[in-house]
């Protein structure tokens, strides 16, 4: 469950039932994006990505019952341009 399969899900479209409590945020590099862990089990289920201030990015790993997605690749090492391209620019 900790590798991460995104999905794009805006604020408004997403509730977290439980567990609010047991969960640790932390932030490195430009301090952008904030990313959650469980203390208790250390899955990270979501976090907010700089790419995509105006939702969350749910790992579709932790939820149980699968969706089917159309997978696109970000170049996390070349952020900006990756960035750019997933825009459009």
């Amino acid at each position: 469950m900790t590798g991460f399969l995104h999905i794009i899900v805006p604020h408004a479209d997403f509730t977290l039932e439980c567990g609010v409590e047991a969960l640790i945020s932390y932030r490195f590099g430009s301090g952008a994006a904030e990313h959650r862990f469980c203390s208790v089990c250390g899955v990270k289920s979501f976090y907010q990505p700089r790419s995509h201030p105006e939702a969350w990015s749910v790992n579709a790993h932790c939820l149980d019952v699968p969706v089917d997605l159309a997978i696109e690749q970000f170049d996390g090492r070349n952020w900006d341009k990756a960035k750019a391209a997933l825009d459009g620019h």
